[in-house]
């Protein structure tokens, strides 16, 4: 499942949460349900029953509250659609904020996280026994929630990257499908030489969650945090090697610019203007979806690397769900956030609506590894997207504010795209505003 950055718009909302969240403090800890928080009190509280809300933009969601209602009659979901990740950030930053409003489950993406763990928001499930259902997720995925000795949440899709790309243009030109990324170039100076109109890729520089991804593809560690200590080095060498190979592109004009997520772009990516996107793993059920006309003409490929070595790469887009602080019945809303993603029943739901799973079984299937993808001309994508998923880097670390962060990446790596200049320089200045950002609000920074 496809899922956004967090828009300027919730800003002002994050610097509102971070600037209490170095204050000590403790939430009430609020009516566990059945006693002290315990895996036992989860069967106690699904057995009572009770009324739980969970907020999210889950396509899946109406489907899987009325499987689990189904399933623990004794137990009502107040289900709230929060449209998606930017509104909904917002909505729970201001509840949180006020002390009272905010849902017992949220979903959250794996980049939000961290800016909700540090405040004290969010439930530790490890004294819920959640720590056995380790096994059943990706390494990465896994990583993602479990952050300050914590479990902070259960995994619900991934998004490891792989390469889309247009049959009809790279096979119109004679053009293999790149391993590496001086192919990619080449083959994107190919591309654009036979068709001006027509681009490798489009980038326009706006968005943060894929340049971070590809930082993260690159081995680049930018962001370091331990307790309240906070490392930003955006001019490490895998980030400098992202902006390099990508400042080759952008200055040679071989980078479309067109809006993401656009009526444009959708038509873009069916009539082969843009030729391939480096992208996450829910991309399939966006291309069918959006752009029907392009059945067909995609596949799927690894993504490219810098040393033509083992195939490696990065997580773009994922979220998981978390009980929250707020909850008078954490006990019961753990159950929940149990069942609804530990439970197989409930996540063949989830995968029906095409979501890309973070579950190893589901992974690693025959059904699912031999489905055959009619718009991807019979190709068995679910093979090169697993493979992708357990070539994911470890390692990879998200910005306490880093919705904030992803705020400003249009005014400073974005001003490098809009002038065709240095995206190294633009990666110096939002390190910088960053730095400046993160010591305003109690952290110390450093490069």
């Amino acid at each position: 499942m496809k899922t956004r950055n967090i828009g300027r718009v919730a800003a002002g909302a994050t610097a509102l949460l971070l600037g209490v969240s170095l204050v000590a403090c403790s939430a009430d800890s609020g009516d566990n349900g059945g006693g002290e928080a315990s895996a036992d009190s989860i069967e106690a509280a699904l057995e009572k029953g009770g009324e739980i809300t969970y907020w999210t933009w889950t396509p899946s969601a109406e489907a899987q509250v009325a499987a689990f209602e189904e399933a623990y009659p004794n137990v009502t979901v107040k289900l709230v659609d929060t449209a998606a990740a930017a509104d909904h950030n917002l909505k729970l930053q201001n509840a949180i904020t006020a002390g009272s409003g905010a849902p017992d489950v949220a979903q959250l993406e794996y980049q939000s996280l961290p800016q909700f763990v540090l405040p004290g928001a969010l439930v530790d499930l490890t004294e819920y026994g959640f720590a056995e259902h380790e096994s059943l997720y990706t390494a990465s995925t896994w990583g993602a929630v479990t952050t300050d000795d914590g479990i902070w949440g259960l995994p619900q899709d991934s998004g490891p990257m792989a390469l889309f790309y247009n049959t009809e243009v790279f096979e119109g030109l004679g053009i293999e499908v790149p391993t590496t990324w001086d192919e990619y170039i080449a083959a994107g100076e190919a591309i654009h030489a036979a068709d001006p109109t027509k681009y490798i890729t489009n980038d326009p520089g706006g968005d943060a969650g894929f340049g971070t991804s590809m930082i993260w593809q690159a081995g680049g560690r930018p962001f370091q945090t331990e307790g309240e200590t906070v490392t930003v080095n955006l001019q490490d060498e895998g980030s400098k090697k992202w902006a390099d190979t990508w400042n080759t592109l952008l200055q040679n004009d071989l980078l479309g610019a067109i809006p993401g997520w656009s009526d444009e772009w959708f038509q873009a990516l069916s009539d082969g203007t843009i030729a391939s996107l480096p992208i996450g793993a829910w991309m399939p059920g966006v291309l069918e979806s959006s752009a029907p006309d392009g059945a067909g003409k995609w596949r799927v490929a690894p993504m490219p690397t810098y040393d033509g070595g083992e195939p490696t790469t990065a997580e773009n887009g994922g979220s998981s769900q978390v009980v929250l602080e707020q909850s008078k019945n954490k006990a019961l809303a753990a159950g929940f956030l149990q069942w609804l993603n530990a439970s197989q029943d409930s996540i063949d739901v989830f995968l029906a609506s095409g979501g890309f799973p973070a579950t190893v079984a589901d992974l690693e299937s025959d059904e699912f590894l031999n489905y055959e993808s009619e718009y991807f001309g019979g190709q068995k994508i679910n093979e090169v997207l697993v493979d992708a998923a357990n070539s994911v880097s470890t390692g990879w670390e998200y910005l306490p504010w880093q919705a904030y962060a992803n705020s400003i990446y249009s005014d400073t790596v974005g001003q490098s795209y809009l002038n065709k200049g240095d995206i190294n320089e633009g990666l110096a200045e939002w390190q910088a505003q960053n730095i400046k950002y993160g010591s305003e609000q109690g952290f110390t920074v450093s490069e």
